[in-house]
């Protein structure tokens, strides 16, 4: 069985989960179940696809799971882009942390390919 806490991806996701946690406390209220909860949920995906994915036998599952973890990624930088133009979060803010996803989904391509035995582009 994998232990995903050793996983530097796992580690880096959790981190940023934290940050769009202390991010999103700052949204307005009338986004409590629109952005700020769709941001948590994507967010949150990353490193729980992570931790479902190694707790399975097979390398073709935990792949899988670390393709939808690279989709919650996305997803991500995308509220982070909307986020912004709506004017919750300051520009500086969104690059760093788009920084930070953009590094984790480089690392979840190393680790697909690492899984899958294939080249690590995404």
């Amino acid at each position: 069985m994998r232990d995903v806490r050793k996983y530097e991806v796992f580690k880096r996701a959790d981190g940023l989960v934290m940050d769009v946690y202390k991010l999103t406390a700052s949204f307005p209220n009338s986004e409590i179940f629109g952005l700020t909860s769709q941001m948590r949920r994507a967010a949150s995906s990353i490193p729980m696809n992570l931790a479902e994915g190694a707790a399975r036998s097979g390398a073709k599952e935990f792949a899988q799971f670390i393709n939808v973890a690279v989709g919650s990624c996305e997803e991500v930088r995308y509220q982070i882009h909307l986020a912004t133009a709506l004017g919750y979060v300051p520009a500086e803010t969104a690059r760093t942390l788009d920084a930070g996803y953009e590094d984790v989904k480089k690392m979840l391509a190393g680790l697909l390919a690492r899984v899958t035995g294939r080249s690590s582009k995404l």
